[in-house]
Order: C-alpha cells, then sequence, then structure tokens
C-alpha cells in the first residue's frame, strides 16, 4: 500500500512540474495540433498598430455615392467649382485614396490597388485596408462622410429599416437642420447665380424630404442614373413608334392613290356617257 502512495505522488509530482510546458506547447485539438500561423500572427500585429477609427467605411461609401449620383452632374452642369470648406468637397472624404484603389474584377475577385493583392470578396478587401494600408487614411477633423448620412438620406438608398421606420420628429429636424447648414456653406447665396441656383436645388433635393408630414421626397430633382433611364426609355419609344408611323404614311397614301384612280374612273365614264 506504501508503494503505491509513493507511485501516485511521484506521478502527481511529475504532472505538475509538466503542466508549464504544456501551456506553451501547440494547442491539442483531437488527433491534430494546431499551431498559430505566421498570416494569422501578422494579421493580429496589423490589428495592434492599426489606429481606431470612429467612421463607418460603408456608410461613407454610400454618403459618396449619393453625392456623386443626385448632386454632382447639377454642379457640373452649373461648372461650380465646391470650396474646400465644404464637407461634400471629394478631398474631405477619409476613404476616398483607398476607394481609388479598390479595384473589382469578377463577382469573386477583388483587389488591392496598393499591393495587388486579391480577395475573394469585398469585406475581406475592406478589412486588408484597414490593416495593412491604414497609413493611408486622412484622419483630420471633419473628414468623416458618415457624418452626413442622415442629411444626404443614406438610408434611403440603401432600404435599411430606419428608413421604412416610424418618423422621429427630432430626429428629422437635426437632419434637415445640418442639411441647410451644408446648403448654406456649400452653395452661399453671396456667391453668385450659380451658387443660389444650387442652394435652392439642394434644399429641393435633399432638406425638404426631411419632414414628418411625407409630402416631399428626398431626390425629388432625380439624378444621373435617372437621367439614363429616361433617355434610354425615350429612344426604346421611338423605335417602337417609328414604324407605326411610317406604316401610318403608307395606309394614307394608299388610301389617296385608291381615291385618285376612282376619281378618274369616274371622269372618263362622264366623257364616254356626254357625246350620246
Amino acid at each position: 500500500m506504501k508503494k503505491v502512495t509513493v507511485i501516485v505522488s511521484i506521478l502527481l509530482f511529475s504532472i505538475l512540474r509538466f503542466q508549464p510546458f504544456v501551456s506553451s506547447s501547440p494547442l491539442l485539438y483531437g488527433n491534430q495540433v494546431y499551431e498559430e500561423s505566421s498570416g494569422e500572427r501578422n494579421l493580429n500585429q496589423e490589428h495592434e498598430h492599426a489606429p481606431e477609427v470612429h467612421c463607418s467605411r460603408e456608410r461613407s461609401r454610400v454618403a459618396s455615392k449619393v453625392i456623386e449620383e443626385y448632386l454632382t452632374p447639377f454642379v457640373e452642369k452649373e461648372n461650380y467649382q465646391l470650396s474646400r470648406k465644404c464637407r461634400l468637397h471629394p478631398e474631405n472624404d477619409m476613404f476616398r485614396d483607398q476607394e481609388e484603389h479598390r479595384i473589382y474584377l469578377d463577382r469573386n475577385e477583388w483587389r488591392c490597388g496598393y499591393c495587388k493583392k486579391s480577395f475573394r470578396e469585398e469585406k475581406f478587401l475592406d478589412q486588408h485596408l484597414d490593416n495593412r494600408h491604414c497609413n493611408l487614411l486622412n484622419l483630420s477633423h471633419g473628414k468623416c462622410l458618415a457624418d452626413l448620412c442622415g442629411a444626404l438620406h443614406c438610408d434611403a438608398v440603401t432600404n435599411s429599416k430606419s428608413s421604412r421606420s416610424k418618423c422621429n420628429p427630432a430626429a428629422a429636424a437635426r437632419n434637415r437642420h445640418l442639411c441647410e447648414s451644408l446648403a448654406d456653406s456649400c452653395f452661399p447665396i453671396s456667391g453668385g447665380l450659380s451658387a443660389s441656383r444650387l442652394h435652392e436645388l439642394f434644399l429641393h433635393q435633399f432638406c425638404d424630404a426631411h419632414s414628418c408630414s411625407g409630402k416631399h421626397k428626398p431626390f425629388s430633382r432625380g439624378g444621373k442614373g435617372q437621367g439614363s433611364f429616361f433617355r434610354l426609355a425615350a429612344g426604346a419609344l421611338i423605335l417602337v413608334l417609328l414604324p407605326v408611323f411610317y406604316l401610318f404614311i403608307y395606309l394614307i397614301q394608299c388610301d389617296m392613290n385608291g381615291r385618285t384612280q376612282d376619281l378618274r374612273r369616274i371622269s372618263k365614264s362622264g366623257w364616254k356617257a356626254k357625246p350620246s
């Protein structure tokens, strides 16, 4: 009995001495040993060194799309130059340079324009830009386009649940105030005729819809996509109606030719009947 006790004590002592080495050894899952890959270690290191950014890349992307679709065409038509102080200016987007280096190749292939690395999904490319190329972000104050999403109706573009939820008068008032401040700073009425026209357009295009009355809809003046759609629809309508128009003209000419021949026959018969 003493021998058994001694053997058990020796085994317990050996296990306790070996335990520190077990904690530092590779993790054992079933019959396979899992070791942390160098790529994952690098990814973890990237997360440690990446600066903390309090700005949504996705919503900034939506805001940029709204500006490009529903404001830029009118600004270009007026040949108006936005001031750098205007928060809608392209340079005031912290993700702008990175967004220009996102290359879409195929549905399952995206490429980083900086290091040419490929990814199967867009979200992985975004994570890569956040981790590997964070030094290229413009982290200056006021560079987050996502902060303007309330004024620019980003939820209406993405068709999110918040756009279909019950209207909050306080939130609508805040968004309208932000929207009007953008109109005043980007298109000051004292800036000339073009600025005045764009100021009025911006109010109708974005600000009037910030109300719980439901009388106004965002983007009431249309945008780039709608213009091309109307041109395409008009072209298709012309192609459909043109053959109908020519057919109508042809039938009229045939009818007129038939009537002319009838008149000639009547006149000839009249001349023949006259000598008798």
